[in-house]
């Protein structure tokens, strides 16, 4: 027989057993479309958030106000790349604008450089990884200081302040979740009567429904002054209110994979520690959870990613200060608060806006490489479970 061409199409590849199944094969490939069109688009936001990041990454970006200008009148001295860098302008918006309008940018900018003030601060480009991440001695202060100021006379972008907000409620968040998340997961598992996980377990995921803004509200008009008042707190709005109500979103989160992983361990386990005299709190407590501990890590890991990066709750619940402070209950900024609150106002393109993004590319590389070390400890636990290592 001779060989099929090329561009026929194989028939058998759809065919399961002897049955002709074509709307098997067709229900695959659009699984694989989908799966791989998801991965696509996390790929391609994430492109896209580190694109307007990039001048900074890379130090090209300058927020500094005193820079060289050049008059109006030496613009023909000028090549159009010259121009178009000086400008600031991206080439295809460069290519779009005559002679008149370039002359007249020019002119605003000579007219903007005669109202900076010429002291020190203003030549600084406060964009720069030396600005960004350590302490600075600005003028009228009397110590280096880290300070989040986008809007002031000379910008300040220093971003300490955002992550150390951010994980002081993260970890108030955890502090509270966890305990509870995994005490409910055992207990749903293991030591629960039948009929009551039947309608524990769902009520508790349920939770996960409750949208973060009525969280966050609840924390702002309930929470923060009952606790400010019981605890006498020097802040009504602070990042131990603002943990709290961000541990209520990661329960459901934790329990529910903590429960799955708590239920997968063999009823064997359980039985022959039953068999052995242990009660079933001993058997679940020294038991089944030593062996489901690489679920259980998992869970954990997944609960600080929802934490970290929850906006609405922190941005109404921690009270949106941007100071460094190690105290739980003092008043904090959170990454997300910062790009939710900020972005709508930055304007496109200047260096708050670019330092915006760059908050988003720190926060997913955080959670990315978090999710990856968790990743790894739970493989290097179940080897060691399992007698591997």
């Amino acid at each position: 027989m001779f060989p099929s061409a090329p561009h026929e199409f194989d028939w058998k590849k759809i065919r399961r057993g002897n049955r002709f199944q074509p709307g098997e094969w067709l229900a695959e490939r659009l699984i694989f479309l989908v799966s791989l069109s998801a991965i696509l688009m996390v790929f391609l936001i994430f492109l896209f958030v580190a694109r307007e990041a990039f001048p900074i990454l890379i130090g090209t970006a300058t927020s500094a106000s005193n820079q060289k200008v050049i008059p109006a009148s030496e613009m023909d001295k000028l090549s159009a790349e010259q121009l178009r860098v000086y400008l600031g302008m991206k080439p295809d918006d460069f290519k779009k604008q005559d002679r008149e309008t370039l002359k007249l940018l020019m002119e605003v900018r000579e007219e903007a450089a005669k109202e900076t003030p010429d002291d020190r601060d203003s030549g600084i480009n406060t964009v720069g990884w030396r600005y960004l991440l350590r302490p600075f001695q600005w003028g009228g202060l009397s110590k280096p200081e880290y300070i989040w100021a986008p809007t002031s006379r000379i910008p300040k972008f220093n971003l300490i302040p955002l992550f150390v907000g951010s994980l002081k409620t993260t970890f108030v968040a955890l502090l509270f979740a966890v305990p509870i998340a995994l005490g409910a997961a055992l207990y749903v598992s293991q030591l629960a009567p039948p009929r009551l996980r039947e309608w524990l377990k769902p009520s508790i995921e349920m939770l996960s429904g409750i949208p973060s803004v009525v969280l966050g509200s609840f924390a702002l008009l309930v929470a923060a002054p009952f606790l400010e008042h019981l605890l006498n707190l020097p802040t009504m709005l602070n990042a131990f209110v603002a943990g709290l109500a961000l541990g209520l979103t990661c329960v459901p989160v934790i329990f529910s994979i903590a429960e799955d992983a708590i239920s997968s361990v063999p009823q064997s386990f359980t039985q022959a520690a039953l068999a052995l005299g242990a009660s079933r709190w001993r058997a679940a407590w020294d038991v089944v959870t030593p062996a489901a501990l690489p679920g259980i890590f998992a869970a954990v890991v997944l609960g600080f990613g929802r934490a970290i990066g929850e906006t609405m709750v922190v941005l109404i619940a921690s009270g949106n200060a941007a100071q460094l402070s190690g105290s739980i209950f003092d008043s904090a900024r959170t990454v997300t608060a910062t790009i939710a609150a900020e972005l709508a106002e930055a304007v496109f393109g200047s260096p708050h806006y670019r330092v915006l993004f760059l908050l988003g590319t720190l926060l997913f590389g955080i959670t990315f490489v978090s999710n990856l070390a968790g990743q790894m400890i739970v493989g290097s636990l179940k080897g060691r479970l399992e007698g591997k290592r």
